[in-house]
């Protein structure tokens, strides 16, 4: 699949926009035979199983412009880069515990020329500021996740939908969310056609969550 898969469900990108979605393929091809951080069969499918799933955030939320918004465990930069090229008025912070991952995805950020995104090798806890939104790809259960970031979410929201966190989930959730009452999601199949998402998510909770008693 190319990148006119993206176009398919986004149809107002601008001509920046649709030369950086075409320019990853190339770039994650190059890094990847350096320092592998995604499979061979997902670089095959980039534009499926990464670039468009990553973008499935957008779909349940549009980011304001100056908004913070932080990408915990990015890998090879999974949402955060998606949607820093979707969002270019938003600031993306990327962060990694793993150095090479970062390498690569500093070196992807630098190959586009994006402004509005830094890559940070670091553990979350260690990151300084707060974030509107906290994004990410299934790195860990919603609570050990809820416990690693926590304090890090701004309590005033400048959008419709209250600060919190987008995470990115497949599979049967009942058991991980049971404990959250205010946890919304959303199926991404209900966006897009493609069989890959039949079981693809994206959870919201919210900052100030209930818990179910």
């Amino acid at each position: 699949m190319t990148a006119d898969l993206i176009q398919k469900y986004f149809t107002t990108l601008t001509e920046d926009q649709v030369a950086h979605f075409k320019a990853l393929e190339g770039l994650y091809q190059d890094w990847n035979q350096k320092i592998n951080v995604v499979s061979r069969k997902d670089i095959d499918e980039l534009y499926l199983r990464h670039v468009l799933h990553s973008l499935g955030i957008a779909k349940i939320q549009t980011f304001n412009e100056g908004a913070d918004i932080l990408d915990v465990g990015t890998g090879g930069g999974f949402p955060g880069i998606p949607l820093a090229i979707l969002f270019p008025n938003v600031n993306f912070t990327l962060v990694d515990a793993i150095g090479k991952k970062i390498k690569v995805v500093q070196e992807v950020i630098d190959g586009l020329q994006l402004d509005n995104v830094k890559a940070i090798h670091s553990r979350v806890e260690e990151i300084p500021g707060q974030f509107d939104f906290i994004v990410s790809r299934a790195v860990a259960a919603m609570p050990t996740f809820v416990h690693w970031t926590k304090g890090k979410v701004k309590k005033d929201s400048a959008h419709e939908r209250k600060n919190g966190i987008l995470y990115l989930k497949g599979g049967d959730l009942e058991e991980e969310l049971k404990d959250y009452a205010t946890v919304q999601i959303f199926d991404l199949k209900e966006y897009f056609e493609e069989y890959f998402f039949d079981t693809k998510k994206v959870v919201y909770l919210p900052q100030k969550f209930k818990e179910r008693s």
